[in-house]
């Protein structure tokens, strides 16, 4: 298994294997310059970083959201789906991406409405825009498991 040591914004230099790393065939939305990243579990389970290779300081935290929302539904075209060499949905995972409070009282968020799809398989991903009205980019994620959990 190869594998080799990158610098980490939050951990310093760490090991990745080759399993570890995603390439993006269009970057991420803001960020399109940086294509390929590594997806390093972080000290919180059961969240990630989300690494960049060519930028140190460039991390992002991130999530399954259907842990978050059991309910939740990503719509994802087949010719997006067929750029990263999906043949089959068992081949796709999904991430979304959190956001931290910049001011204390709010809550940390999960981005449901740009969740990155991955094709698993060959580690190719994209982040999508989802136009289902449902998802916003602003989940608060303890708001949504005290809701999952609350009796009916």
């Amino acid at each position: 298994m190869d594998t080799r040591e990158i610098q980490t914004k939050t951990q310093g230099p760490v090991t990745i294997t080759e399993e570890q790393t995603l390439s993006f065939v269009t970057g991420l939305l803001g960020f399109e310059d940086e294509k390929e990243f590594a997806l390093i579990p972080s000290n919180y389970e059961p969240f990630f970083w989300l690494q960049s290779l060519k930028t140190a300081a460039l991390a992002f935290l991130v999530v399954d959201p259907f842990l978050v929302r059991k309910d939740y539904e990503v719509d994802i075209d087949d010719k997006s789906l067929e750029a990263i060499g999906v043949s089959s949905p068992a081949d796709v995972g999904v991430l979304g991406i959190v956001t931290a409070p910049s001011r204390p009282g709010q809550g940390v968020t999960v981005n449901l409405q740009g969740p990155i799809i991955i094709n698993k398989r060959n580690r190719k991903c994209f982040q999508a825009v989802l136009t289902d009205t449902t998802w916003t980019t602003k989940h608060e994620i303890a708001a949504e498991l005290q809701k999952r959990s609350a009796p009916c």
